[in-house]
């Protein structure tokens, strides 16, 4: 990208715009200097007490149902065009299997195990998964509670490693098993709501239809190329081994 190409972002519209644009548009630093949200959104939008910004749109966005979003590059935020999902999920599904280890002994589940959790529920709330792990306790039995979604008798351990949590939901999302459906948030007396909102995950799958992902005998390598074009085409001087790394 270079000086001239640079975007100023100043509303939901305009980064959407900017999104489908470039196919792949991470929220912070990007391997291809410029390409993020971070470098074009307006200053006065990054934190601000008086108006939305780019944290406010993300539910907005995500239902306008044109853009994925989710932890798809390092670990870290950002959007997806539904036209290259099919292709990244493709990719990174094949590259990264959904593991059957116990990720973590604090509750002593497996990626499969979280995964086929949400999967069950179709979405469910960040809180509604710490809930069902034993991480928050709720006030009264719920019906999502791991007896109800495995069938088994489940004690979750007294020593809670949200951490441990947090680190499945990203390699999921980062292997596009997981997504976002949209933000959820506290609502005041006076009706606004406030605070950073609560994820609800949920699987592409659920959210878009195994139709929009079925791309036939497409292997992973032609999915791979075909990825590469799109951004070669619009990032034209970013240089292959930078595009390799955002596709990752």
């Amino acid at each position: 990208m270079t000086r001239r190409q640079r975007i100023t972002i100043t509303s939901p519209d305009e980064l959407e715009e900017a999104a489908l644009h470039y196919g792949m548009l991470p929220f912070f630093s990007s391997p291809v200097p410029g390409l993020s949200i971070r470098e074009m959104i307006h200053p006065s939008l990054w934190f601000s007490d008086s108006d939305e910004g780019p944290w406010e749109w993300k539910g907005p966005i995500i239902r306008r149902g044109k853009l994925a979003y989710g932890k798809f590059f390092g670990g870290k935020a950002g959007y997806v065009s539904l036209d290259l999902l099919p292709d990244l999920v493709n990719l990174r599904r094949a590259k990264t299997p959904v593991s059957r280890r116990i990720a973590d002994p604090a509750f002593g589940l497996s990626e499969e195990d979280i995964l086929d959790i949400i999967s069950l529920n179709d979405t469910m709330l960040s809180r509604d998964l710490k809930t069902a792990l034993g991480m928050l306790r709720p006030a009264k039995r719920q019906a999502h509670e791991l007896v109800d979604l495995t069938g088994t008798a489940y004690s979750a351990p007294s020593t809670k490693n949200r951490g441990g949590l947090e680190r499945i939901l990203t390699r999921l999302q980062m292997q596009t098993r997981l997504c976002i459906a949209d933000f959820e948030y506290a609502i005041s007396k006076s009706g606004r709501q406030y605070g950073w909102g609560l994820a609800r995950y949920t699987t592409p799958e659920n959210l878009y239809g195994s139709a929009l992902l079925d791309i036939g005998e497409r292997s992973p390598e032609e999915s791979f190329a075909l990825l590469m074009d799109r951004l070669r085409a619009v990032l034209p001087d970013a240089g292959d081994a930078r595009l390799k790394k955002l596709i990752g």
